[in-house]
């Protein structure tokens, strides 16, 4: 044979061996990333991935606008879709706090503020204490304005001296929910909900709600106690039209998505909040309605089962409390504005709280038989 015929050879050899060692790399790539590996072509996906910030991340979890189902924690044994994902479900103990939670949502992800005064302590956190705080205790944490060894210890320690004013003026408001802010933002939470130390706070439905809303969007959830927008005078253009926008009362509670406060952080944070407040020389709930609704540019969504004191409880059906989220009471004069429910007495339970709490919850030791 000749050289040149050797030469051919050995050069056809070598392509054979280079084209078998690439089909063998090959293959062995498709084994180790597997077939449903793709690249994606869609540009909103390297989109959504530079979006996506540590803060917003719910550890883990993404809140999806599913249906929800709720039962029993005593049913889950007997479940055969307990452990399913396709819906949100939520597990309640029979007294009416949350077991093991089977959802896009989990109740940790929810920081509760409750707003207070040490005068109103023993008259209005006790009743608190007695019925909805016991399925979110973990969760909720009062802001008050002086200390209080008793219920530092009922609280299990979540008791949280503001040092503002015991004043209910709006300069001390808007201390109290600076301070609330700024204890959420510091949480890692995924959910700031306030309320008013005479709420009572239905936490089945409130954890219903957020679940259908996610946290890494932008959301303020309440309910408006004046007909039409809040109109008020531009302090930075005296001469210029007014400045119109929406506020959730402060006593029928609000919720706000940690997506919206994290945009609120240049605004509100590290006392801000405060000399807003001062600026526009209103309380701390119209004060959380114009930074968000005037400055940010960003509605309110309106929720119609959050009730505050302003409103007459007694028009809240009985047969449609459960499916309300927040309650209050109040006294005119002689006149008693409590949600309409049966119970224990008047002398026993002048809020209704214990009795409304009976009536979702009946298994409380102090509930009638």
């Amino acid at each position: 044979m000749s050289p040149a015929n050797n030469r051919m050879r050995t050069t056809l050899k070598r392509v054979l061996q280079a084209l078998t060692l690439i089909s063998l790399v090959v293959y062995m790539g498709q084994m180790l990333i597997g077939p449903s590996s793709s690249v994606s072509t869609d540009p909103s996906a390297a989109r959504d991935l530079s979006d996506s910030a540590d803060l917003l991340r719910p550890r883990g979890k993404t809140l999806a606008k599913l249906p929800v189902e709720v039962v029993d924690a005593g049913q889950i044994a007997d479940s055969p879709a307990a452990s399913a994902h396709e819906t949100n479900r939520v597990l309640l103990a029979s007294d009416g706090s949350i077991g093991r939670v089977v959802s896009k949502l989990d109740v940790n992800d929810i920081f509760i503020s409750v707003k207070t005064t040490k005068s109103f302590h023993k008259s209005r956190l006790d009743v608190v204490l007695k019925t909805w705080f016991g399925s979110v205790r973990d969760q909720t944490y009062f802001f008050t304005d002086g200390e209080d060894d008793e219920f530092q210890r009922r609280t299990g320690g979540r008791l949280i001296n503001t040092n503002c004013t015991s004043s209910h003026n709006r300069k001390a408001l808007c201390c109290k929910m600076s301070v609330e802010f700024d204890t959420f933002m510091d949480s890692n939470k995924m959910w700031f909900c306030h309320f008013d130390d005479d709420n009572y706070v239905n936490v089945r439905r409130l954890v219903q709600l957020l679940q259908n809303y996610s946290p890494q969007e932008d959301w303020y959830l309440g309910k408006p106690s004046i007909r039409a927008p809040l109109s008020i005078i531009n302090r930075d253009h005296l001469q210029g039209p007014k400045i119109s926008f929406w506020f959730a009362t402060g006593g029928a509670g609000f919720c706000i998505s940690r997506a919206l406060a994290l945009k609120m952080m240049p605004l509100a944070s590290d006392g801000k909040f405060i000399s807003i407040g001062d600026k526009i020389r209103l309380p701390d709930d119209v004060t959380m309605g114009y930074i968000i609704e005037h400055l940010l540019r960003h509605n309110l969504t309106v929720v119609k089962e959050f009730h505050s004191h302003l409103e007459p409880m007694k028009f809240i059906r009985p047969d449609k409390l459960s499916e309300q989220i927040t309650f209050s009471y109040s006294r005119y004069g002689k006149e008693l504005n409590v949600v309409n429910v049966e119970g224990l007495s008047l002398e026993v339970d002048p809020t209704r709280f214990l009795s409304l709490h009976c009536h979702l919850f009946p298994s409380y030791s102090y509930c009638p038989n």
